[in-house]
């Protein structure tokens, strides 16, 4: 067994801003990390003290978020929150829901059939009132959950019922009663020990669409890791039995062994592109399009940092559009030269600009379409499904870097496209800002700075005073909720960027079911809103620079 040496050490890129994890990760000799799961004692939704009296769960019924996007085009649009944008600066917090012993609040909370669905870094996901923040019931993962929640109406012995979905950071997939949480069924999507699942599956016409990460990238510089062997995939599930599908690799070129380091380790290659967000449907091509992160190894391969078309019936690729070439990236001892630089490294080191955002697929006024992304260069991208992903056009935000440019999530109405800029190793000068640029041309409208703060800051040390926009962009007609790593929700008008509303997340709250919370960092998963509230989670403990780093809470806002 090998001896595990204990490090503290600051850690870039996707891969780990993704698993929301931020402090002691254990090494073993082979360089692997290994990361401790927060403690799940007390978090089963039995020993709290507002549990909802039960009744019937109608997933078809009422106003709804479903999953991570809201509709298959994973717009982040909803185009009925039941407030307006005038209302928003009398917006006040009526309820706050803590999670038990959880130090990141990861999930996006989903809202279906009067219900808000999430799930933490304990492993826990919950079913909570919409309307009181009382609790239904929860369901212990295997390991914490990231992704969003979907659920879907399936069949199955003749009985009808609705499903929640979603995955694990040990790759597990889940479904499970929507009503009840008795779990129904859960599979192992990737068996690779680096894999995971941080992107919401997309449920469509009885199947489930899931994508699968990994953290390989964090494990690659170890000398004596066999680097890399992870490949990027979408795995396809029957929503009611559990039975696969199909299972596509992001990479086509087959996985071969290339290299021996002077050490003896063994290369391997091409591989990477691991797929961060949740799937867009399109049903009228009959594909899904996913977007994907760096290459591991040299040379990278042409689906990593891309966006990929598979056809829905098959996987099969039918078309990539590659936009940021030769970005082989690993974290670790991975210098661009010098004595510390592991032979596994990839040679050159990419500059690390994975896309962190689902595609978002929107139609023009005269027809036609576009695909708007943004990606960690800095760059939103709008992209022609219709002409195999052909480049219409480019718009930069920021400067882009290891931990954003734009990272986790960009919206678009009709109109318009919003991508949100983190780059928080700038510093406060340069961290943050929101554009706004037409979709059919790539034109900025406007551009919004995060507004100084009520009290200012008076040192680089201070937490609150870099405002990266790193966690996902939500619009609703006339407004934009962006949230900050410091723990400020703002939402700013649609037509010219000006502050509408804001709130300070980052202090202590009481809460509905008694639990000690207080808020932090937003980063990762964006507000959702439906019904007249705006639901939003605080604390995630990821890469947040001087952010506010962890949480445990779910806040619910609503107009008075």
């Amino acid at each position: 067994m090998p001896m595990l040496r204990t490090l503290r050490f600051a850690v870039a890129g996707a891969a780990f801003a993704a698993l929301g994890y931020s402090g002691v990760i254990s090494i073993v000799s082979t360089g692997a990390p290994v990361f401790a799961q927060a403690p799940a004692t007390g978090g089963d939704a039995a020993a709290m003290s507002n549990r909802c009296a039960t009744k019937p769960f109608d997933g078809a019924s009422g106003p709804m978020w479903n999953g991570w996007g809201r509709d298959l085009n994973n717009s982040r649009y909803q185009p009925d929150p039941g407030f307006t944008a005038d209302q928003l600066s009398r917006m006040k917090l009526k309820w706050a829901f803590g999670f038990p012993n959880a130090v990141s609040a990861w999930g996006q909370p989903t809202v279906v059939g009067g219900r808000v669905f999430l799930g933490v870094d304990t492993g826990y996901v919950y079913a909570v009132d919409a309307a009181t923040g009382c609790v239904y019931w929860s369901h212990k993962a295997q390991a914490g959950v990231r992704s969003a929640v979907s659920i879907g109406r399936i069949t199955a012995a003749g009985a009808t019922r609705y499903a929640a979905y979603f995955g694990d950071l040990v790759a597990n997939v889940y479904a499970v009663d929507a009503e009840t949480g008795m779990l129904l069924w859960t599979k192992r999507a990737d068996t690779h020990v680096r894999a995971r699942i941080t992107g919401a599956p997309a449920f469509y016409e009885g199947r489930v669409y899931v994508p699968v990460s990994s953290l390989e990238e964090g494990s690659g510089a170890g000398p004596r890791y066999e680097c890399c062997t992870f490949r990027g995939s979408v795995v396809v599930y029957d929503a009611a039995t559990g039975d696969q599908i199909w299972k596509s690799e992001t990479i086509a070129t087959p996985l071969t062994k290339t290299k021996q380091t002077s050490l003896g380790t063994q290369m391997w290659g091409p591989a990477g592109a691991a797929i961060w967000s949740s799937p867009t449907i399109d049903p009228r091509r009959g594909v899904l399009y996913v977007a994907t992160g760096d290459a591991y190894t040299s040379p990278a391969a042409d689906e990593s940092d891309a966006v990929v078309a598979m056809d829905l019936k098959t996987g099969r690729h039918v078309w990539v559009r590659q936009v940021t070439p030769n970005d082989a990236f690993l974290t670790g001892s991975c210098p661009s030269a010098g004595p510390g630089r592991s032979e596994t490294c990839p040679d050159p080191q990419g500059p690390d600009f994975d896309f962190g955002n689902s595609p978002v697929l929107r139609t023009l006024p005269d027809g036609r379409s576009v695909i708007a992304i943004g990606q960690k260069s800095g760059i939103g991208w709008g992209l022609d499904p219709d002409n195999k992903g052909a480049i219409l056009w480019q718009h930069r935000v920021g400067k882009g870097s290891t931990s954003g440019g734009i990272q986790w999530g960009s919206a678009a109405d009709d109109q318009q496209a919003y991508f949100a800029n983190a780059d928080s190793r700038y510093g406060p000068a340069e961290a943050g800002g929101l554009a706004a640029v037409r979709l059919d041309t790539g034109e900025r409208v406007w551009f919004a700075r995060p507004p100084a703060l009520a009290t200012p800051c008076t040192s680089a040390d201070d937490r609150r005073c870099v405002q990266a926009q790193s966690a996902a962009v939500t619009v609703i007609p006339g407004a934009v909720f962006s949230g900050a790593t410091n723990g400020i929700m703002r939402a700013y008008s649609a037509r010219d960027g000006k502050v509408l509303w804001e709130y300070d997340t980052a202090h202590a709250f009481t809460t509905v079911n008694g639990v000690e919370a207080k808020g932090g960092a937003i980063n990762g998963p964006g507000p959702t809103a439906a019904g007249g509230t705006l639901f939003v989670t605080s604390g995630y403990a990821g890469l947040s620079g001087r952010g506010a780093g962890a949480g445990n809470v779910l806040l619910a806002f609503r107009p008075e």
